[in-house]
């Protein structure tokens, strides 16, 4: 049944409404401002500019302080160095383990986002990215995170994962 040019017109009407509605943002209105907010940003008062709003809490920056001594495999678990040394027969299988939450990112996707290190692995396979629709640690915790291991996960935009475990269970526990 061929399509009328009038309703491929309306069709393009209302993606455009639709499109536009999406994308406007209303700038936020500052109440009751100190005076000294108003104020243009100089080398002699830089932090006179008013500050943005952010749509989600700024991620915690990655931590090179984190001790990682003592982190002992949990009970049935692995290290994050067997995890990616035994990637290939773990993946979508469950896996435990015990590291410290080096980052973290709160409410990004509907979900927390960890990054978790236990002191083993070579540079670039130490770290273990976790997500979690329930506890957002705080960095230097130690955690249990218990949860299946997805290879190659692409989220696009250029976030992609050699391994993560997502929506893991992820309990804050005692070193040990």
């Amino acid at each position: 049944m061929p399509v009328s040019k009038f309703t491929i017109a309306c069709l393009f009407a209302v993606t455009a409404a639709v499109s536009l509605t999406a994308c406007a943002k209303e700038q936020p209105e500052v109440v009751d401002a100190p005076a000294e907010q108003n104020m243009p940003a100089t080398e002699s008062n830089p932090s006179s500019a008013p500050a943005m709003p952010e749509s989600h809490p700024a991620p915690s920056a990655p931590s090179t302080e984190v001790d990682l001594s003592g982190i002992e495999r949990a009970e049935g678990g692995k290290t994050i160095a067997e995890i990616y040394a035994e990637k290939d027969q773990l993946a979508g299988e469950e896996v435990v383990l015990r590291g410290k939450v080096v980052k973290t990112n709160a409410g990004i996707m509907g979900k927390n986002w960890l990054h978790v290190r236990d002191g083993s692995g070579a540079e670039g396979a130490d770290t273990l990215t976790v997500t979690t629709p329930f506890v957002l640690p705080e960095v230097g915790d130690t955690v249990v995170v218990t949860g299946a291991l997805e290879l190659d996960k692409d989220f696009g935009m250029g976030y992609q994962y050699d391994l993560i475990i997502e929506d893991a269970d992820v309990v804050v526990a005692e070193a040990m």
